[in-house]
């Protein structure tokens, strides 16, 4: 193999799995070093660079960059990551002075954003500092989009939602409520705006056409039920519900039932627990309120009798399993169960009617708007999507790095240049060496499990809709779940001139990670390491040949636990500790000027 090149900026971003796992890139081992250290101020900060909204998303966040924590593979649980966000927020002191702000003089440019939601409000937060007026237009009368309408204020206060969305209208947006868009064409025709974002989101949800479906007024759509409870139209329900579907939206509406007065609630899935779309975090926090989860049920009918609704009926269903996927599929009869109401969460579509459909905007089979990947460009020039509506439903972090791209595209469409042509990502490494045997990080193992999040008692919580079930870590707790993380991002760097193949780091290292070896094909190579490569998306860190014998340094990226005793033990300093910093291009970082 040829020496590492890790000069590419995807080499070590990509060692560091929680931050490449997460959209947006947050830079998670250096936001909980300043947690350990209590500069929960810094630490929002580093969190904003990124993901815009660090409170709501140390609250709501689908959290892909646990599932990739490097500790979830030395133990059974990766760090708490997301709820280590939230301690930032809830800890920090007033950021106002911190925050972007937009110039007094502007450049001339207008954009409308469509829709108040994650991917919209990132984009305003991306090109407002840059000088350009931003118009958010929203249909309902508060913004935030599905943060708000579909997220219950016990998993989301209101008050954290309001404050984080402030500081971005607060920059000088235009946020028209109460203003659905009803024509892109006179958007467009009218010559107002320099350039179009649109993110609506997926805001329909998918119904279920069975027999008696429309005999009953007691069958609700899933994300429009959540919505009318939020804006509290709803306040009651049956004492017996079902709810079909088992994905987020579902847990929502479930948990949210019990607090309107639900007695019985029980989630009907289709498939084994394995094929469950819901976060396993979800699902707990449901079956902890005693929400009743009853697999392998396929609905077959609705039963009513004179307009009531009486309950549902079931196909009981019996998979065969061959390695881990359905192989074939058993009816074994037929069931009954009784409910008051049913709420249907199997899934949300895009909804565009207010889009002529002959404006230059190419829609596919599925009637989604053809839209390009790196870009979020449509087939019209200036119309960008961006978030559900651009790709389907996923969740607020994949909306904000939506947004955060779509600003680059807006921006460079505006100033006349290209708008596939993309900054690269950087990488900059500095040593922590601070002495002999001294780090600027705190680099020996924590056996400390994960710590449980705190959280209202169950009796507490159903007494209203809004108390928030999550209390969050304390910066006491946090300062013991902090020293879980394994500093990722401070790299083993090798230097081979250096080296005198005394085996010393060989003999030192923990999870013999490390590896001198004749050189060879990356097979080869794999099959020569001291221990097992048994992950071979993770890469080889590959030496030049050392001055001693020709052989080469192996080191295999996905067992190292980052903990230094090589650069410790070296006796010539062959191996340093050094951090890697990954730079992810936003809008201000674009070297071009939009002519006024």
């Amino acid at each position: 193999m040829e020496p590492t090149d890790t000069g590419k900026s995807d080499y070590f971003h990509r060692v560091v799995d929680c931050q490449w796992a997460c959209p947006a890139h947050t830079d998670v081992p250096e936001y909980i070093r300043l947690i350990a250290q209590g500069q929960f101020t810094e630490a929002y900060m580093v969190n904003r660079e990124s993901n815009v909204f660090p409170g709501i998303l140390g609250r709501v966040c689908d959290r892909p960059c646990e599932p990739a924590c490097r500790r979830g593979r030395i133990e059974s649980k990766p760090v708490a990551i997301c709820r280590l966000k939230r301690v930032a927020s809830d800890n920090r002191d007033d950021v106002s002075a911190l925050l972007p702000r937009a110039p007094e003089q502007k450049n001339g440019k207008r954009i409308a954003c469509i829709g108040a939601g994650p991917a919209s409000l990132t984009v305003a937060n991306d090109l407002l500092p840059l000088g350009y007026d931003v118009t958010i237009f929203e249909q309902f009368a508060v913004p935030g989009g599905l943060m708000r309408t579909n997220i219950p204020a016990f998993r989301l206060p209101v008050n954290v939602l309001n404050e984080e969305i402030g500081y971005i209208v607060d920059m000088g947006a235009d946020l028209r409520l109460s203003s659905p868009v009803e024509s892109l064409r006179t958007m467009l025709d009218s010559g107002e705006f320099d350039a179009v974002f649109v993110g609506t989101g997926a805001p329909k949800g998918k119904e279920l056409e069975l027999p008696a479906r429309r005999d009953s007024n007691r069958v609700h759509i899933g994300i429009a039920w959540l919505e009318s409870v939020a804006f509290q139209h709803i306040d009651k329900i049956g004492e017996r519900v079902l709810i079909i579907g088992v994905g987020n939206t579902a847990m929502d509406c479930c948990r949210t039932s019990l607090r309107l007065g639900a007695k019985d609630v029980k989630v009907m899935a289709r498939k084994p627990r394995q094929f469950f779309k819901a976060s396993e975090w979800e699902l707990e926090d449901a079956e902890h309120e005693n929400v009743h989860i009853i697999i392998n049920r396929a609905p077959t009918r609705f039963v009513v009798e004179d307009g009531v609704l009486k309950g549902m009926m079931f196909e009981h269903l019996e998979y065969e399993m061959e390695n881990g996927d359905i192989k074939s599929t058993r009816v074994l009869g037929e069931e009954f169960f009784p409910c008051d109401d049913v709420i249907l969460a199997i899934g949300q579509e895009n909804a565009f009617p207010w889009i002529e459909r002959d404006i230059g905007i190419k829609f596919d089979k599925w009637d989604v708007p053809e839209v390009d990947k790196v870009t979020f460009q449509s087939t019209r020039e200036g119309v960008f999507f961006g978030g559900d509506a651009a790709f389907g439903p996923k969740n607020i972090i994949w909306s904000v790095e939506h947004g955060h791209q779509a600003a680059i595209s807006i921006h460079k469409y505006c100033c006349g240049v290209p708008v596939a042509e993309r900054m690269p990502r950087g990488v900059s490494l500095s040593s922590r060496k601070m002495g002999m045997h001294e780090w600027s990080y705190k680099n020996e193992y924590n056996a400390a499990e994960r710590r449980l999040v705190p959280h209202v008692g169950l009796i507490e919580r159903f007494k209203k809709v809004n108390i928030e079930v999550e209390l969050g870590f304390t910066a006491e707790q946090a300062a013991l779940e902090v020293q879980r993380c394994l500093n990722c991002d401070v790299q083993t760097v090798f230097a081979a001139k250096l080296c005198i193949e005394c085996d010393a780091c060989i003999d030192i290292c923990p999870v013999d990670c490390l590896t001198i070896a004749p050189n060879g094909s990356e097979s080869q190579l794999r099959s020569r390491l001291k221990a097992p490569a048994t992950n071979p998306l993770q890469a080889l860190y590959v030496s030049s040949a050392l001055p001693q014998t020709g052989r080469v340094m192996v080191k295999d990226e996905d067992v190292c636990v980052h903990c230094g005793l090589c650069a410790e033990r070296c006796p010539t300093a062959a191996w340093d500790m050094q951090k890697s910093t990954i730079k992810i291009p936003h809008a201000e970082d674009e070297s071009v000027t939009c002519p006024v």
